[in-house]
Formats: C-alpha cells, sequence, structure tokens
C-alpha cells in the first residue's frame, strides 16, 4: 500500500514510538498515583513528554501543558474552558468540525454569537473579512493553522495582532502543522496552542493536548481523580491537574514523548523540506492534466503537505476507491469534516480526492499516485 492520507493520521511512525509503547505497556503503572517505581516511571515519562511539548510549542512553562486524547478534545477543553454566556466569538471557514461543533454548541446553549471569516474559491482566508468581524469586545478567534482540506497554511501573526488589538484570545489548532512546521506560540501570537500526537508529531493515536500562555486561565471541561488534594471537592486550581481528570495515557504519551524525541534530532525544517519536495512533485504530476482540478494556493511559501482535486465530474468516494483498489494508493475522499471549506470550494456534492504526504514516504510512491491520476483522467 502507497499510503497517502497522512493528514488523518501518520501510519508509518519512527520504530522508538513503537518500542517505547511496548516498553510502556511492559513497565508503567499510574502516573501521579503512588511512589511504586512503577508509578515513578509514568510520572517521569509524562514529564519528559511536557518539557519536550514544551520547547516544541514555545510554551515557557511545562506544566501548562496538559494532555488530552486527540486535538477534538483539546479544543473541546480550550474553546467550553474560556468561552462565556453570551461572548462574541469569531473563526473561518477553513475550520474543522472539532472548531465548528464546539462553538455551535457555544451558540446553542450559552447564546454565544458567533461570525466567520470567509474563503474565496481557492480556500484562502479573507483577512479583511476577518478585521472587520474582529470588535472590542470580542472573546477570542478560533483560527486554524493549516487547511485540512486544501493544505493552505494562515497568517496566524497577523489574526493575532488583530485580535490582540480588541482584547481577544487566540485558539489556534495546529493539527496539520505540528511536527513539520514552526508552531511557536510567542512567535504567532497564540494564546492556546491545540495539538494531536497521531499526525505530524509521528506519535500513537488517543495523544495530543494544548499549551497556555501566561495569563490564560481556563475552567476544566472534566473533574474527577487527580492523584492529588483528594479531600477537595472541587477540582485543583494548579496546572496542569486542574485540566487533567482521570488516569493519563501514558503508554501512548510514552511513544508520543518518543517521537518528540525523534523529531528533535531530525529537525522541523527537514521533515517539512521532505514533506514539501513530495506534495509539489505530485502536484507538478497533475496540475496540467486534462480533467483533474486541483483545490489550494499553491503560490505560498509555505503550506501544509496536501493536495486535493477531483477527476472530472466523478464522485470523489469512486476516484479514491479505484486509487486504492487498482493501484494500492490510500487516499482520503468526501468532506473531511469540513463543511464550510467545502462550501467556499464548491464541492459539497462532488467532495474532493485529498493526498496528504508524510517523511516516510517517497518519490516513486508519489510517481505511482500522479500517474494513476493522469491513467483515471485519461
Amino acid at each position: 500500500m502507497i499510503y497517502l492520507d497522512n493528514a488523518a493520521t501518520t501510519m508509518r511512525k519512527p520504530q522508538v514510538v513503537v518500542d517505547a509503547v511496548v516498553e510502556a505497556l511492559q513497565s508503567m503503572g499510574n502516573a501521579s498515583r503512588g511512589t511504586s517505581e512503577a508509578s515513578l516511571v509514568a510520572t517521569r515519562a509524562d514529564y519528559v513528554a511536557r518539557e519536550r511539548l514544551a520547547r516544541l510549542f514555545g510554551c515557557p512553562w511545562a506544566d501548562h501543558v496538559a494532555f488530552c486524547s486527540n486535538s477534538t478534545e483539546a479544543l473541546n477543553l480550550a474553546l467550553m474552558g474560556l468561552v462565556r454566556p453570551g461572548d462574541h466569538v469569531v473563526s473561518t471557514d477553513l475550520e474543522h468540525n472539532s472548531v465548528l461543533r464546539p462553538l455551535y454548541r457555544l451558540r446553542d446553549e450559552r447564546g454565544v454569537r458567533l461570525d466567520f471569516a470567509g474563503a474565496d474559491g481557492q480556500g484562502r482566508l479573507d483577512y479583511e473579512a476577518l478585521e472587520r468581524l474582529v470588535v472590542d469586545g470580542t472573546r477570542l478567534v478560533a483560527v486554524t493553522h493549516g487547511s485540512n482540506v486544501t493544505g493552505n497554511m494562515v497568517d496566524v501573526r497577523r489574526v493575532a495582532d488583530v485580535a490582540h488589538a480588541h482584547g481577544a484570545l487566540v485558539v489556534l489548532d495546529a493539527s496539520q502543522t505540528a511536527g513539520a512546521h514552526d508552531v511557536d506560540m510567542g512567535r504567532l501570537g497564540a494564546d492556546v496552542v491545540c495539538f494531536t500526537g497521531h499526525k505530524g508529531l509521528m506519535g500513537p493515536q488517543g495523544t495530543g493536548g494544548l499549551c497556555l500562555a501566561e495569563g490564560v486561565d481556563m475552567a476544566p471541561l472534566k473533574v474527577g481523580g487527580t492523584g492529588v488534594k483528594s479531600f477537595l471537592e472541587t477540582q485543583p486550581d494548579e496546572y496542569p491537574t486542574r485540566l487533567e481528570a482521570g488516569t493519563l495515557n501514558s503508554h501512548g504519551i510514552a511513544g508520543l514523548s518518543a517521537a518528540l524525541g525523534w523529531l528533535e534530532e531530525v529537525g522541523v525544517d527537514e521533515v517539512r523540506a521532505h514533506e514539501d519536495a513530495l506534495m509539489r512533485r505530485f502536484w507538478a504530476g497533475v496540475r496540467d492534466v486534462a480533467g483533474v482540478r486541483v483545490y489550494g494556493d499553491f503560490e505560498q511559501a509555505e503550506r501544509c503537505a496536501i493536495v486535493a482535486l477531483n477527476v472530472r465530474d466523478y464522485s470523489s468516494s469512486a476516484v479514491s476507491d479505484e486509487l486504492s483498489q487498482r493501484w494500492g494508493v490510500a487516499t482520503r475522499p468526501g468532506a473531511h469534516c469540513a463543511p464550510r471549506m467545502h462550501r467556499a470550494l464548491g464541492t459539497v456534492e462532488q467532495g474532493v480526492v485529498r493526498f496528504s504526504f508524510s517523511y516516510f514516504n517517497t518519490e516513486d510512491e508519489v510517481d505511482v499516485a500522479a500517474a494513476a491520476v493522469r491513467e483515471l483522467a485519461a
């Protein structure tokens, strides 16, 4: 199989990730739940992972890194924990349902007012519209760093400057960029960065979390056991315990930590350069093919390693199935949990076929996929 569905999850992981998970399953107890060696092994492993994540995201304090099961949970935690009844929130048409559905829930349950900055037919954000929508009193701007449909990236610093000028917080969805792009929260101006472990970070599924900037006070989404201050009737105030109720996925976190160690050795820049080269090689092989329409802005100097396309008027699901059955090329068709983006692209009925590339893909795999698209189009 030629696996080109890395925007959904990276299937090929560094071997150190596999080894770390196996070792954790055989050696770890419950983190922060005792002083036995097994418990301490888990506690130390979790802390090492926090330190590595803090370095990666430019978070000044490791204890302001909170673990979640994925970016969906992290975004729910951030949005539900920061937005108050009657607040005004601005977001964009580039967003995934991991942002949209919590916002719609806040609208319906807390009377939150929502505005969305639109996108054009190539999925480019309308920054001027966003600047008009953010006003004094806006509570929060929720924005993705990179579209999971087109691969277009957002100028987060520009968005943050607008938001902060009006006293609004910035919640950044880094699901598609963490591990392959610079996501330094200080440089970008993000107050909260939400990430998942199983995509560009090369970790196991069931891992992820968020990083909080200084002065951001977030209410917990879940409350329960913490292993400390057990006689309190409320969740402890200290971070990260305030945001982490219940037993952590220390086995998965051990794998994520190993992936982060691997990433520190290889380098984010090296990963990005390799993935970008593969993406642009594929794009060059399909962009001028009669009957193929490619979506997204490929003039961006930096973009996610994603190419979304359609072949004539065929259903994206049918094309994706042909690619899988005839050539063994794994892609992702359909709506990609991003309904507003597809409305902007005009692909609500057809969807798109998404090719997404990883550090572990090769030029030969890219060439096979491009040739398959050309043959289907013909």
